[in-house]
């Protein structure tokens, strides 16, 4: 797809935008995303007025915290749908109902985009933990993306998003709009009630309790260099105990990464002792 006469994105613009998306999101852009960069950055000219992306980029290196943010959120891909990769909500139940699953249990979805995944899970454990409201359950769901995020939390979606889902899940767990949103439906309040949504980047420091049961963090760092992947599996494994779980994107997997998990079943993995 050429360039838009609009703005031209030079070679020396490219590797400035390449370097700062590095630098705030751990993401690394090959030579072939030279069009999604141009394609993404060009609306942030356009909302701001600016003529180049030298100048864009000489707003983001300022640090100004509203345009990293909006910048991060630009080149974030929010690909994302209800119950993807359905095998590891069916590990995720088993996993729950089976007698060794203790009263406490904390799931973090880390990279949840616009929040299909969190509720995938919370309601997963809706359908097989009868009484949830007895146990000590918790989901924390964080993203980069502060616009997924505002979307995530508000939990409401348009009936195409949903239009794959299972129509008893569907029955069960969410609620149709109407007036203004007539055409989009909610997910319930007692799935919406176990999760917490957080703004957290991956690729910088943060610091979180633990620990956590059960870790999901798919097709993110597929995007990530050896040396960020490497670093974020640690922290993560910092964050579990032995036996608990980590749960990978269908183009992931921990080889030459780490050696703290083993894969037990299709990017399923558990927490070794150390």
């Amino acid at each position: 797809m050429p360039q838009t006469a609009e703005f031209k994105l030079s070679d020396r613009e490219f590797e400035r935008l390449r370097s700062l998306v590095r630098e705030f999101t751990a993401i690394e852009l090959s030579d072939q995303k030279r069009e999604l960069v141009h394609s993404r950055f060009s609306r942030r000219l356009r909302a701001l007025g600016l003529a180049s992306f030298g100048e864009y980029c000489d707003l983001v290196e300022g640090g100004g915290a509203p345009e990293v943010a909006a910048f991060a959120s630009a080149i974030t891909t929010n690909f994302t749908r209800f119950f993807r990769e359905i095998h590891h909500f069916e590990f995720l139940k088993k996993l729950v109902s089976s007698p060794q699953s203790g009263r406490r249990l904390r799931i973090w979805s880390a990279g949840c985009s616009t929040g299909e995944e969190p509720y995938s899970i919370a309601t997963s454990l809706l359908d097989v933990i009868p009484d949830i409201g007895n146990r000590d359950i918790r989901i924390l769901a964080t993203d980069i993306d502060g616009h997924a995020l505002k979307t995530a939390s508000e939990g409401i979606y348009p009936l195409d998003r949903v239009a794959d889902i299972e129509h008893d899940l569907l029955k069960r767990w969410f609620r149709r709009g109407r007036g203004r949103f007539e055409h989009h439906a909610r997910v319930c309040d007692a799935a919406r009630r176990l999760i917490s949504f957080r703004s957290l980047n991956l690729a910088t420091s943060w610091s979180l309790s633990g620990p956590f049961d059960v870790i999901f963090c798919r097709n993110v760092v597929i995007y990530f260099s050896l040396q960020t992947k490497v670093s974020l599996i640690s922290r993560f494994a910092a964050l579990q105990q032995p036996g608990a779980h980590l749960i990978m994107g269908h183009a992931e997997n921990l080889a030459g990464v780490s050696n703290l998990y083993e894969p037990i079943g299709k990017t399923i993995y558990r927490r070794l002792p150390d």
